[in-house]
C-alpha cells in the first residue's frame, strides 16, 4: 500500500484523509521522542558523562556502592522521562486537537507522575539486586542474572492486570443483561474460562475504542472501554470479545509470558558479555563491570538491544493479531459483522487504513485495518466456495 491509497467502499475520502493526516501529525513526535531517548541513553553510556552523573548524584546521598547505584537508576530514568516529555506531550496535543482526549492536562501530569513512580519502584530495586550479583559473582553474575529476569518476566506478567492496570483505570463489572450474558457465552462456546467481564473507565482520558482479555487463570477477565459500550453495536462488541478471546485460545498471553522470559534470559548474557569488553568500559568510564559507574552503560545496551528487537516484535505481534481475528470469523462466522467493527474501530480511532507499507512493517504491532478488513472478505470467499 501507499500514503495514497485510494477511497473504496468502507471508508469516505475524509475518514481516509483524516486518519493519514493524524498519522502524519503525531508520528514524527513519537519517533522523535524515541530517537531522543536513544540518543540520551547513548551519549550517557558510551561516554564519561553518564559515569559522572553516577558519582554526583552518588555523592548527594553519602556516596558509596548502593548510594551511586540507586541515586545513578532514579537520574536514568528521570532524566529520560524528562527528554521524552516534551514529545509525548505534543502526541497528546495532536490526538487533543483531533477530538481523541477527554482528559485535562492536570490528569495527564498526575498519570506522569504514576508511571514514573512506578517505573522507579520496579527499576530502582532490580539495579541494586543486579550490582549485587555483580559484585558477588564478578565473571558468573549473568547466571543467576539470567534466571532472575526469567523470573521477573512472568512475575510481572502475573501481576499486571492485579496490580497495575488498576493504578491508572477503575473496573466495574459489566451489569447483568444481554451483553454480559452474550459475552460469557462465547467464552463458554470458545472453551475458555472467564471469571468476569469488566469496564475500564477509559473515557476520562481518550474516545478511542477498544477490548481486551488480561489475566491468567482464576485472574482471566474480559475487559472492555466504557467508550466501546456507548457507541459500538453489541455484535460489534462481541466480535472485539471474539478477537480477544482468540488470543486466550491460542494461549498468546502465556506463550508470550514464556518467550519474554527467554528473551530476558537471552539477554542478560549478552550484556554480560560486552559489559565486560574493555573499550566499552573505558569509552564509558568504568573500572570494571561491578562499578556502579558502568550503569549507563549497561542501560544504554539494554536500550540499544530493545531498538533493534521492535521490528521482529512487531511482525510477531502482527501475526498473532492475524490469527487472532480468523479466529473471531470462525468463530462468530460473521464477516460482515466483523468488517463493520473494524471500520468503526479506525474511524473511531482515527486510524490510517493504509499507512506506508515501512511503516507498518517496522512499527506495527497490529495489520492495518485495510488488511484486516481484505483478510475478512478473503475469508468469507474461501467459505462461500465451500
Amino acid at each position: 500500500m501507499t500514503d495514497t491509497a485510494p477511497a473504496d467502499a468502507d471508508f469516505t475520502p475524509g475518514e481516509l484523509a483524516r486518519g493519514r493526516a493524524l498519522r502524519r501529525a503525531r508520528l514524527p513526535w513519537a519517533l522523535g521522542g524515541q530517537v531522543a531517548g536513544l540518543v540520551l541513553s547513548v551519549v550517557l553510556g558510551f561516554t564519561a558523562a553518564g559515569a559522572g552523573l553516577v558519582g554526583v548524584v552518588g555523592g548527594w546521598f553519602g556516596g558509596g556502592w548502593a548510594a551511586e547505584v540507586v541515586a545513578g537508576s532514579a537520574a536514568l530514568v528521570l532524566l529520560g522521562r524528562v527528554v521524552a516529555l516534551p514529545f509525548s506531550a505534543r502526541v497528546r496535543a495532536v490526538s487533543a486537537r483531533y477530538g481523541l482526549v477527554t482528559q485535562g492536562w492536570g490528569g495527564w501530569a498526575v498519570d506522569v507522575v504514576r508511571g514514573t513512580a512506578v517505573t522507579l519502584a520496579l527499576f530502582l530495586p532490580l539495579a541494586l539486586g543486579l550490582y549485587a550479583l555483580i559484585g558477588r559473582w564478578p565473571g558468573r553474575w549473568w547466571v543467576p542474572g539470567a534466571v532472575g529476569a526469567a523470573l521477573l518476566a512472568v512475575v510481572l506478567s502475573f501481576l499486571h492486570p492485579l496490580v497495575l492496570e488498576p493504578l491508572f483505570n477503575r473496573f466495574t463489572p459489566l451489569p447483568e443483561g444481554e451483553l454480559r450474558a452474550a459475552l460469557l457465552e462465547l467464552a463458554r462456546r470458545d472453551g475458555v474460562a472467564v471469571r468476569e467481564v469488566l469496564v475500564a473507565d477509559a473515557s476520562r482520558r481518550t474516545t478511542a475504542l477498544n477490548a481486551y482479555v488480561s489475566g491468567f487463570g482464576p485472574t482471566r477477565r474480559i475487559v472492555v472501554y466504557d467508550t466501546l459500550l456507548s457507541t459500538a453495536e453489541p455484535r460489534e462488541i462481541e466480535l472485539v470479545a471474539a478477537h480477544e478471546l482468540g488470543h486466550v485460545k491460542h494461549r498468546d498471553v502465556a506463550t508470550g509470558t514464556a518467550l519474554g522470559a527467554l528473551g530476558a534470559a537471552v539477554v542478560v548474557p549478552v550484556l554480560a558479555a560486552l559489559l565486560a569488553w574493555r573499550p566499552l568500559l573505558d569509552a564509558a568510564g568504568a573500572d570494571r563491570a561491578q562499578d556502579p559507574r558502568s550503569l549507563p552503560l549497561l542501560a544504554a545496551l539494554a536500550v540499544l538491544l530493545g531498538a533493534l528487537s521492535i521490528p521482529v516484535q512487531c511482525a510477531a505481534s502482527r501475526r498473532i493479531e492475524a490469527r487472532a481475528d480468523r479466529h473471531a470469523l470462525e468463530l462468530t462466522r460473521d464477516a460482515e459483522q466483523f468488517i463493520a467493527m473494524q471500520r468503526r474501530l479506525a474511524v473511531a480511532n482515527i486510524a490510517d487504513p493504509y499507512p506506508p507499507r515501512a511503516v507498518e512493517l517496522l512499527l506495527a504491532t497490529h495489520p492495518a485495518t485495510g488488511r484486516r478488513i481484505a483478510a475478512a472478505r478473503a475469508w468469507l470467499a474461501r467459505e462461500e466456495a465451500r
